[in-house]
């Protein structure tokens, strides 16, 4: 039985048979146990690939547009600047739901 530093679950999986004897060669060509590649894989799918399945983040959806505009580097977290751009809505006659 291995021991790990850390909470480790079970899971089986089923894989095709060019898939299990990719992942045994892999194994034994790095000298270690194929549950430590498939770990690995995994990880790195998920790192590249996003981990969740709530789809992209807000940060995801915008990040081509952060940091291209000029402005106050606290705009987002300075009151004074909501209470200019509400001020601004409430000139050009829009309304807030609050």
């Amino acid at each position: 039985m291995a021991y790990y530093p850390i909470a480790m679950t079970t899971v089986t999986v089923k894989l095709p048979d060019p898939l299990s004897l990719a992942l045994a060669r892999a194994a034994k060509a790095r000298g270690v146990p194929k549950s430590e590649v498939i770990r690995a894989s995994l990880q790195q799918h998920l790192a590249d690939h996003g981990g969740n399945d709530e789809g992209p983040s807000c940060l995801d959806l915008v990040a081509d547009l952060v940091g291209i505009f000029d402005g106050p580097k606290d705009a987002s977290s300075n009151p004074k600047y909501l209470s200019e751009a509400l001020e601004k809505d409430r000139k050009r006659g829009k309304k807030r739901n609050h």
